[in-house]
């Protein structure tokens, strides 16, 4: 199995920034991608931003250029750094990862986080 556990959220001001962390620990074999998403009340979960295992990023268009996804392979974590947040981007952040582990090699599965809590208000 992997666990995934993230740090970082809280409240914060609009126009203001929260890192968030997630790592990954467990029996792990390789880690591929790994993302963000969130969820708002009453809304569906969406993806925040991506990265592969290479470095390659993708984000959702309204968080481009406000958000930086980065990841440490070494430490098998992921991070985002989100900043001039906004109202709206108050939601659940959850961190997920594609990966396989050391039982089963061939075998890759989705595991996600907890999820931590942000809030932008005044």
């Amino acid at each position: 199995q992997v666990q995934l556990v993230e740090s970082g959220g809280g409240l914060v001001q609009p126009g203001g920034s929260l890192r968030l962390s997630c790592a990954a620990s467990g029996s792990i074999f390789s880690i591929y991608a790994m993302g963000w998403y969130r969820q708002a009340p009453g809304k569906q979960r969406e993806l925040v931003a991506g990265i592969t295992s290479g470095g390659s990023t993708n984000y959702e268009d309204s968080v481009k250029g406000r958000f930086t996804i980065s990841r440490d392979n070494a430490k098998n974590s992921v991070y985002l750094q989100m900043n001039s947040l906004k109202p709206e981007d108050t939601a659940v952040y959850y961190c997920n990862a594609d990966a396989a582990t050391v039982q089963y090699p061939r075998i890759r599965l989705v595991y996600w986080g907890q999820g931590t809590q942000v809030t932008v208000s005044s």
